[in-house]
């Protein structure tokens, strides 16, 4: 419990220093000289403005671009270098799912990457995706925000200065840091092929190993959350003492805690962030309320082995981590779209999987993904500034503009279309043969690990409940297509309300404006995110970890 309350404290103290930096990062007008050489190579302008639908454009070009590059490495690894085991290309299935996955910064991983991924493909595929897709979604946020602040122009600044500036100035450096502190916690970086020892009992066997630390730091960093190993944080060789364990768990949220600072430093107003933040943190408080108190009780099968009312849930958990940081970890890596794991979701308690599920659920806005959370959280913003102003009888006015019928349309469009997807197609699954070979429970269980499935990839998180085949064509394909359209949509909205917002006059302040940077209004941005999230979901939910929970009183 101590770790928990140093980790929420220590969130609160160092999201000002980081959001600061982020803010002169972005918005400093010298280029420096490494800068400089990267678009001078890639042959691009800096200094050209872009409107939102030119920076969109960008932003699908490059991400398609990736996508494919990805996919041809995936296919082709069995030809390329550092593959000390041999590995063959990845069928094309799965490297579709694969190249969706880390364009999209899911990392969702239907594959043990120990078994199935070489070196290279490692380095020189996943981990940078990881940089690039996590620079993606800072950029768009970074660009809406400056749609926010200007008037009477739909230009959002520049895609490749912004991505650039994200990977040389943020993600690089941290990352580093991050990775050298992992290897001093024993944290594996070699590209030495797999060792074969004989263990204790005299029984031969072989231990993966690979440049490993490297992967890990980014993959945290930037909420991305594909481990090198099949297991992923659970695994020593990537989370190898507590300290690398609590380093992990943090990295996965300071850069999306930081950037509520840095949406308070360019508007203008730091009490705005502070508002976007505190709803994100108390959301975060109330998943850790739910989750902790339940895996410290016992399952129905300890009880029935007698085992004390007081022992932990250990089961899926790495007992050297113990309840409490497993807990702790679920609820971080799915209030971010991140989907890193150190214990299996699968074994947790009903109401301790309905969390995580909930998390997700309601479009990972709770901190969220690097610049894909916050502007979730804005979409949010703009309905309750909606809900509020109907309720005062005023018109609708966010950071100094009127938000209309076009804002409102935008951001429903955004929220609702990677819902309708998550649903539609776990409807499909649990009534298709396809679909229902994938379960390997039956029951509420098993529909809870479809729905679990969809809502990772709906939403762009990438942790599984850890019960579910997700390998075979059908839940990679469709799992694919989920992946692309939770991150296209919303990220397009965003830059389009971005430059809507921009179009519009500035309006002056009045005693009858809805403030937006109070405790009143904070209540409000989260009784919305609560209600939509409950009405969205509840149905499916109540089929799944609420039933089960029901279930396991009555028994």
């Amino acid at each position: 419990m101590i770790t928990i309350v140093v980790y929420l404290l220590l969130l609160i103290a160092l999201t000002p220093p980081l959001g600061a930096y982020l803010h002169r990062v972005y918005t400093r007008e010298q280029t420096g000289r490494l800068e400089h050489a990267v678009y001078l190579i890639i042959g691009v302008n800096p200094d050209a403005e872009q409107s939102w639908r030119r920076y969109a454009t960008a932003v699908l070009w490059f991400s398609v671009s990736s996508m494919a590059f990805v996919y041809l490495v995936l296919r082709g690894q069995q030809h390329l270098p550092l593959n000390p085991e041999g590995f063959a290309g990845v069928n094309p299935y799965l490297s579709f799912n694969t190249a969706a996955s880390f364009m999209t910064n899911t990392d969702w991983q239907s594959y043990g990457g120990e078994t199935t991924m070489s070196y290279l493909t490692q380095m020189l595929a996943l981990t940078f995706q990881n940089f690039v897709s996590a620079a993606v979604g800072i950029a768009v946020v970074i660009a809406m925000i400056r749609g926010f602040t200007r008037a009477g122009t739909d230009n959002v600044g520049n895609f490749w200065r912004d991505l650039v500036r994200g990977v040389l100035y943020v993600l690089l450096p941290m990352a580093v840091l991050v990775a050298i502190v992992l290897m001093s916690q024993g944290v594996v970086q070699t590209l030495s092929s797999s060792a074969s020892v004989t263990g204790v009992q005299g029984f031969a066997q072989t231990i993966a190993r690979g440049p490993v630390a490297s992967q890990i730091a980014i993959k945290q960093l930037g909420t991305n959350g594909g481990g090198f190993f099949n297991v992923n944080s659970a695994h020593p060789f990537e989370n190898a003492t507590p300290l690398s364990n609590f380093v992990e768990m943090f990295a996965i949220l300071w850069i999306a805690g930081a950037l509520t600072y840095t949406f308070g430093k360019m508007v203008g107003n730091v009490r705005q962030g502070w508002m976007l933040f505190s709803v994100m943190w108390v959301l975060l408080v109330a998943g850790l309320v739910l989750t902790v108190p339940g895996e410290r009780t016992e399952t129905p099968a300890m009880q029935a082995a007698g085992v004390s009312a007081t022992a932990p849930n250990l089961e899926g958990k790495e007992v050297r981590i113990g309840s409490d940081e497993s807990s702790l970890w679920a609820v971080t890596t799915t209030d971010a779209s991140n989907g890193s794991v150190n214990s299996m979701l699968d074994s947790y308690q009903p109401l301790g999987g309905l969390a995580p599920m909930f998390n997700i659920a309601i479009g990972e806005v709770i901190f969220g993904g690097v610049g894909s959370g916050l502007y979730g959280m804005v979409f949010y913003v703009v309905i309750a500034v909606f809900i509020g102003g109907l309720m005062v009888g005023r018109t609708p006015e966010y950071l100094g503009k009127k938000i209309g019928a076009r804002q409102v349309k935008i951001v429903v469009i955004a929220v609702l279309v990677p819902f309708l997807v998550a649903l539609a197609f776990t409807a499909i699954a649990v009534v298709t043969p396809s679909g229902l070979a994938g379960p390997l429970n039956t029951g509420p269980h098993g529909f809870s690990e479809i729905l679990y499935a969809y809502l990772s990839q709906g939403n762009n998180n990438g942790s599984a409940f850890a019960g579910l085949t997700a390998s075979s064509p059908y839940y990679t394909v469709t799992g694919g297509i989920a992946m692309l359209v939770a991150r296209f949509v919303p990220l397009i909205a965003a830059l389009a309300l971005g430059a809507s917002v921009g179009k519009e006059r500035t309006v002056p302040f009045t005693a009858g404006t809805l403030r937006t940077d109070t405790g009143l209004f904070a209540g409000l941005l989260t009784g919305v995110i609560v209600i939509i999230g409950a009405l969205t979901f509840l149905p499916a939910l109540a089929l799944g970890p609420i039933v089960e929970h029901l279930q396991k009183g009555l028994s």
